[in-house]
C-alpha cells in the first residue's frame, strides 16, 4: 500500500489538508498527517484539527509523497521549520513524489527543490523565488514535483496526487463517486 504524508502547522489551510487527506484515503492511501508540534493544532480558518503524530516521529519513516496544504501563517511556519526542508530535501532525493499547494510551494522553493523547475502557487507566494518558472495552470507537474495554486484547485490536486500514486483508473473511479 502507498502512504503519504501532509504535514501540518498551526494556520496551515484545513481546506487544502482535509481535502488531500479525504481523496487519497478514499484511493486507498495510507495516510499520516504529521504535526510541527504535538495535540490539537487550529488552521487558518480556525478548524482545528488532530494530526495523527509529529514531524519528529515520521523522520525516517519510509514514504511514497509528501504534502504540504498552504495557509498562512501556517506555510511561514513550515517555511521556518529546518526539519520540514530537511525531510523535502530526504525525500526528494530518493525520488519520492513532493507536493505543495497554495502558498506551500514556496517552502519547497525554500528548500531549493523549484530551482528552474515548473511550478504553480497562490499569487505572489514565489516572487521572491526568480529561479522558478511560474506558472498559472490549476495544477503543474514537474516530474516527481506537483503544485497547486490553492483552495479553490484542492480537489483537483488532491486528485492528481491519487493519480500518481495509483493509477488513471483509481482517480476516474474515486473522481466519478464524488459526483463532481
Amino acid at each position: 500500500m502507498k502512504k503519504a504524508l501532509i504535514l501540518f502547522a498551526d494556520g496551515s489551510e484545513e481546506l487544502e489538508a482535509v481535502t488531500v487527506i479525504n481523496i487519497l484515503r478514499r484511493g486507498g492511501i495510507e495516510v499520516t498527517v504529521a504535526g510541527l508540534a504535538a495535540g490539537p493544532l487550529r488552521g487558518s480558518r480556525g478548524t482545528v484539527l488532530l494530526p495523527d503524530t509529529t514531524v519528529d516521529k515520521v523522520r525516517g519513516a519510509d514514504f511514497d509523497l509528501i504534502v504540504l496544504p498552504g495557509g498562512q501563517p501556517g506555510t511561514d511556519r513550515l517555511r521556518a521549520d529546518a526539519r520540514v526542508i530537511l525531510l523535502l530535501q530526504q525525500m526528494a532525493q530518493q525520488g519520492k513524489q513532493v507536493a505543495a499547494i497554495c502558498a506551500a510551494p514556496s517552502v519547497l522553493a525554500q528548500a531549493g527543490l523549484l530551482d528552474g523547475r515548473r511550478a504553480t502557487g497562490y499569487p505572489g507566494s514565489l516572487d521572491e523565488f526568480p529561479a522558478v518558472q511560474r506558472q498559472t495552470t490549476a495544477v503543474v507537474e514537474d516530474g516527481k514535483l506537483i503544485t497547486s495554486r490553492g483552495p479553490g484547485t484542492a480537489m483537483d490536486f488532491a486528485l492528481t496526487l491519487l493519480e500518481h500514486l495509483t493509477s488513471k483508473a483509481k482517480r476516474d473511479t474515486v473522481e466519478a463517486a464524488l459526483v463532481r
